[in-house]
């Protein structure tokens, strides 16, 4: 298939765009590259990708629609893998505007376009941050996400809701996963397998928010990708028969699904960070933190759905993960 892979510079879409492009896809990647964490990292990414004979990226924005119907006019895309967004629970309390364009804005341009040029499926990212206030676990997309706790979530709540319009008046397939704390090699600088590896590498504090209580369903990125092409290869139907949205909001009688991806495994913060003190070969001090605005306390992903549908299978164990991670989280750092 010909595809297009937003977010291509990003932790999860130049992964999703490498394994496409191994797979014998004709790739087409776009990212804004902007310096919400270090560019450099992000040029790393793409420089893998354009070692792909089967791989073009072009730098735009979401935000752009111009630029974006131009794409989409002249390349012919069959499906669409939306991974572009303005990551980031904490960013979202300095810098609002920054999801609002991107998350918002940027994401009704990308429906249209799909709209526009026919496009057969549209796999985007949610996030698992939309549960927010909810406290029953484990997290199933039959539950309500009317509650998000920061700007990031609603924004992802958003698109959820913006894919159903889409699927619903026009018929074309959306699907939604829900992430669950990815992590892995080529991860992002601001995420805690980064955080966690910087300070124990140079023997500095581990900052330990809400004092080592939060338990999150860390999943590995090759876990990730195997689901999400998986999705990305089963389009979904509609089903004539669903007419009570009580009963499952993650279903519809459009042709729109949505689903949690991650582990199914929730993990002690405090257990993770030994584990990463181990993969290391180091430890150091611990600073304990209490929470900080728009954290939730716990992750914890109902799978079912995803592994019935579509054969979904986790397969990477924390601590296998956190030794791929450590060994390129060295050797990255060593060359630099």
């Amino acid at each position: 298939m010909k595809l297009l892979v937003t977010g291509a510079a990003g932790f999860i879409g130049h992964a999703l765009a490498a394994s496409l492009c191994r797979r014998g896809d004709e790739v087409v990647g776009i990212d804004n590259l902007n310096d919400y964490y270090d560019v450099g990292l992000k040029q790393a990414r793409l420089d893998q990708l354009t070692q792909f004979d089967n791989f073009q990226f072009y730098r735009i924005d979401l935000a752009d629609s111009a630029a974006l119907q131009d794409l989409f006019a002249s390349q012919g895309f069959e499906r669409v893998l939306n991974m572009a967004a303005q990551a980031g629970v904490r960013y979202s309390l300095e810098n609002p505007a920054a999801y609002v364009n991107s998350n918002l804005v940027g994401f009704a341009n990308l429906l249209e376009c799909c709209r526009q040029q026919h496009i057969e499926h549209l796999v985007y990212a949610s996030s698992s941050s939309v549960y927010g206030a909810n406290l029953e676990m484990p997290l199933r997309t039959t539950q309500n996400v009317d509650h998000p706790i920061s700007l990031y979530a609603a924004t992802k709540k958003s698109n959820e809701l913006m894919a159903h319009s889409y699927s619903h008046l026009f018929q074309f397939a959306t699907t939604g996963l829900r992430f669950f704390t990815v992590y892995g090699p080529w991860g992002r600088p601001d995420m805690s397998p980064f955080l966690f590896a910087d300070a124990i590498t140079h023997g500095r504090p581990i900052k330990v928010f809400s004092h080592g209580n939060h338990r999150r369903d860390f999943t590995y990125i090759d876990d990730i990708v195997a689901g999400v092409l998986l999705c990305l290869d089963r389009p979904p139907r509609a089903d004539p028969q669903w007419k009570d949205f009580d009963r499952d909001p993650s279903r519809s009688s459009a042709p729109w699904r949505i689903y949690n991806i991650g582990r199914g495994e929730p993990v002690g913060l405090l257990h993770y960070i030994d584990l990463m003190e181990q993969a290391l070969g180091q430890t150091t001090e611990h600073e304990m933190l209490p929470a900080q605005a728009g954290d939730v306390a716990e992750t914890f992903a109902d799978i079912e759905p995803l592994v019935r549908d579509t054969g979904y299978a986790p397969l990477t164990s924390l601590e296998q993960g956190l030794e791929h991670f450590a060994n390129w989280y060295r050797d990255y750092y060593r060359k630099k």
